[in-house]
């Protein structure tokens, strides 16, 4: 099982403004916090997802071909996450929209640190 998944940031402040609003429309809330890391959990799952100032005081960078997917209920809420996010200043990769011939739902964005995001949603009677 996995734990959490950490993301790197540079300004810690302003990642918890905007993954407290993100991730808050689908449900997660803060559980843990301090001056370098704050944790996120999720309803139903046992992983979470840290958003932290690097451990070894360098600055955080993206991970080229890492990508973090966050699956949610609906269509429509994919959508909300994604015009959130363009409006808080994520960069659009990939538009909402029906992908991989109409199995998933989809959008992808660069958060405030340049960290690829999926927000998808999937029917349940297609198999993972």
């Amino acid at each position: 099982m996995i734990s959490h998944i950490t993301l790197g940031t540079n300004n810690l402040n302003k990642a918890i403004e905007f993954y407290d609003q993100i991730l808050g429309l689908i449900g997660a809330k803060q559980v843990a916090k301090t001056e370098d890391v704050v944790f996120y959990a999720f309803p139903g799952s046992d992983t979470k997802l840290s958003i932290t100032k690097p451990h070894n005081k360098e600055n955080a960078t993206f991970g080229n071909g890492t990508m973090l997917a966050l699956k949610v209920n609906s269509n429509e809420l994919v959508k909300k996450v994604y015009q959130l996010a363009i409006s808080l200043g994520s960069t659009c990769e990939g538009k909402p929209g029906p992908r991989n011939d109409n199995a998933y739902f989809a959008c992808y964005i660069r958060d405030l640190d340049n960290n690829k995001i999926a927000i998808f949603h999937r029917d349940n009677s297609v198999s993972a």
